[in-house]
């Protein structure tokens, strides 16, 4: 067994496309209407879906928001520069909500970035 994908809705597709693909790098690996149930699915990550776990960013025609609620935490995503990132990450006026340094309690240093939708991703410095 293996994680395949993370799904979030998303109230504009083309402006989250933009935010997962150019601020955080992450590739367009696929999408495809369903005109039937009036929804179109996109898939983004940092490599093929049969190797890593992606993101799901699934777009109701109807719905232009959501109430992300107070049961969804954050997706997790390893920068090896996460000062460096989150300077590029503002060059493009991405929203940082915590800027980066150690993480309380601990020594692993951290940042969080906010999504189109108002997700929170939080930025993990790897090296």
């Amino acid at each position: 067994m293996r994680l395949l994908h993370t799904m979030i809705r998303v109230g504009d597709l083309e402006k989250s496309i933009t935010f997962y693909t150019q601020l955080l790098g992450m590739k367009l690996l696929r999408r495809k209407d369903y005109p039937g149930g009036r929804f179109t699915l996109a898939f983004v990550g940092y490599g093929d879906e049969a190797d890593t776990a992606v993101i799901e960013l699934t777009h109701n025609w109807d719905t232009d928001s959501y109430d992300i609620g107070d049961g969804f935490g954050h997706v997790a995503i390893g920068v090896e520069d996460i000062y460096k990132t989150c300077d590029a990450i503002k060059a493009q006026s991405g929203i940082i909500t915590r800027e980066p340094g150690p993480m309380q309690h601990g020594t692993t240093v951290i940042a969080f970035v906010k999504d189109p939708d108002g997700y929170a991703i939080e930025l993990i410095e790897t090296q």
